[in-house]
């Protein structure tokens, strides 16, 4: 069995009322101590990531995982905990410390293994049909004659175009030197001439394809073969996934069984994602199911370096990620008693909304941390709904912009639909100037600069965000540093762009200023509340055209 005892005395440590929420969570000192341990073991291997089989040799990503821990009690009553990373390994997945897969299709003479060798067969003869040195040297030749067809076919239409053009020439000089009889009969011989021209150039056009017709038809058989191919591939490929993501069987707490494909059916896309259940908590909790161990507290880190993409600190836990975990584990921990969801619990009921401006058409209210913009899915105490409940009069949306739950300071609101178009046409075309301040945690060594790292969605971890240069939408910040103290930074910011958490990462990511947010739950480490506030806000008035300042102190 795969259950390791803690080196250190954990007897004087109390238990959890409840197991780990997996989604948001400060992690159980038992828990800590585990993640210590495996932490420590990780320090000990002279080459982790490859001595683990992590990657191939020739791996160009920088080398990082995440990896978990799960405290368990035997039936004896003792405490232990077993280990696992996310995702697989290369090679044989056996081992003698970190828990297996849920399910695993790598052995030699698995269904996978043999329609896996029929998979690359077809992509090597698809590789090899794309490359094929006939079919390189038919598409050489069909395009340069047909390059130069075209060339010859502009040539012609332009030596029509200019036969037209001395024929109108011609009219117009023998017009009044003609007798009526005389000139019709000009413009009938001008006319058959134009029309033989039309048909001349048609004729010419048709000899011209002719030329490379058979070529082409070669060229276009070929590539229907291929696209045959790269079907056949994909149904292949479709029909495998479906085998395997059938025959990942998880357990819960209660001995219940289903697997990925049971999931995901009600769940856009409908699919499960790659590399479910290959998480570290499934690997954690299914293992516990099948020997008997009472899963007490989990905890996932990050070990190593971060992709370029993410932000990632080593030794620093995360929550699991909800793409692919999100269904999996909300079957495997029903039979447990998991603490609740503190994102479904409104921290916002006492909290003041204050108004700080305010005139016939325009007012300004400093939103207090953790309140949210918006109603949400499962909250609607909010800045918008305290808003109608106190304008109910006002014609327009209201919000003209939002604010993250955990960030403070000021929003601007319209009363009316037109007051509310013009602000934001301001906000589309950034004339309106937005001054935020943070506290960092570490120390920014520049004075000022600017940050322009592009965003996306992670798709796989909602509501996270990734730096991603080719496919993120631009996101830029220039910032101030104020002052330093006591190993933090207190800043300026002064976003030019407004993207989802787009000062958060900017501050977070290692491209970036590489120093969190104090109290950032996401992308740094939580506390007592996310130093992040608008402090200060200037517009142009869209009725009276004066400009506007509005200034709220940070309450940190």
């Amino acid at each position: 069995m795969l259950l390791h005892s803690f080196s250190t005395d954990v007897s004087q440590i109390p238990l959890p009322e409840k197991f780990t929420f997996p989604f948001y969570y400060e992690p159980h000192e038992l828990a800590r101590r585990a993640a210590n341990e495996l932490q420590q073991y990780l320090d000990s291997l002279e080459n982790w990531f490859f001595d683990l089989k992590l990657g191939p040799e020739d791996y160009a990503h920088p080398l990082g995982k995440m990896f978990g821990v799960l405290v368990v009690r035997a039936q004896n009553g003792e405490l232990g905990y077993l280990c696992a990373f996310s995702g697989v390994r290369t090679g044989k997945q056996e081992d003698n410390f970190f828990v297996p897969l849920v399910f695993d299709p790598f052995h030699e003479n698995s269904l996978y293994a043999q329609k896996l060798k029929d998979l690359e067969h077809l992509t090597s003869t698809i590789e090899n049909m794309e490359v094929d040195s006939k079919l390189v040297k038919l598409k050489r030749k069909t395009e340069t004659r047909e390059a130069l067809n075209l060339e010859k076919l502009k040539n012609e239409k332009k030596r029509q175009a200019e036969k037209k053009k001395q024929r109108k020439t011609l009219r117009n000089k023998q017009e009044p030197l003609l007798s009526e009889f005389a000139f019709k009969k000009l413009k009938e011989e001008h006319h058959q001439a134009s029309l033989a021209s039309k048909f001349l150039l048609k004729e010419y056009q048709i000899y011209l394809k002719a030329q490379t017709h058979n070529d082409r038809l070669k060229i276009e058989n070929w590539e229907n073969e291929i696209s045959k191919l790269k079907n056949k591939r994909k149904e292949l490929s479709k029909h495998l996934q479906e085998w395997i993501f059938s025959n990942y069987r998880f357990l819960n707490a209660r001995g219940e069984t289903t697997n990925a494909l049971e999931l995901f059916k009600n769940r856009p896309p409908y699919i499960p994602p790659s590399g479910t259940g290959d998480c570290a908590a499934p690997k954690l909790l299914q293992y516990a199911y099948q020997n008997q161990l009472e899963p007490i507290a989990m905890a996932e880190f990050w070990y190593g370096e971060p992709l370029p993409s993410q932000v990632r600190k080593h030794g620093q836990f995360y929550p699991a990620c909800r793409s692919k975990c999100e269904p999996v584990l909300g079957f495997m921990l029903q039979g447990l008693e998991v603490e609740e969801n503190p994102l479904l619990q409104s921290q916002s009921v006492d909290l003041n909304l204050e108004i700080i401006y305010e005139d016939d058409h325009v007012f300004a209210v400093n939103k207090p941390a953790e309140l949210l913009s918006v109603r949400g899915k499962e909250i609607s105490d909010s800045v918008q709904e305290r808003l109608e409940r106190r304008f109910p009069d006002a014609t327009g949306p209201l919000l003209v912009h939002r604010l993250d739950m955990s960030t403070s300071g000021i929003l601007l609101c319209a009363k009316d639909i037109e007051t509310y178009k013009k602000l934001q046409k301001q906000f589309t075309n950034r004339s309106i100037s937005k001054r935020y301040v943070a506290l960092l945690d570490g120390i920014v060594k520049e004075k000022e600069g600017f940050i322009d790292l592009p965003l996306r969605l992670d798709l796989d971890n909602r509501p996270f965000q990734l730096v991603d240069h080719q496919k993120g939408k631009s996101a830029r910040t220039r910032y101030e540093v104020l002052k330093i103290q006591n190993g933090k930074t207190c800043i300026a910011f002064y976003p030019i762009t407004g993207r989802t958490h787009q000062l958060r990462v900017h501050a977070a990511h290692k491209d970036g200023l590489n120093c969190p947010i104090i109290g950032d739950d996401l992308y740094g480490k939580r506390a007592d509340r996310l130093h992040l506030h608008a402090e200060q806000l200037v517009f142009e008035h869209p009725v009276t055209k004066e400009e506007i300042h509005l200034k709220v102190e940070a309450p940190f």
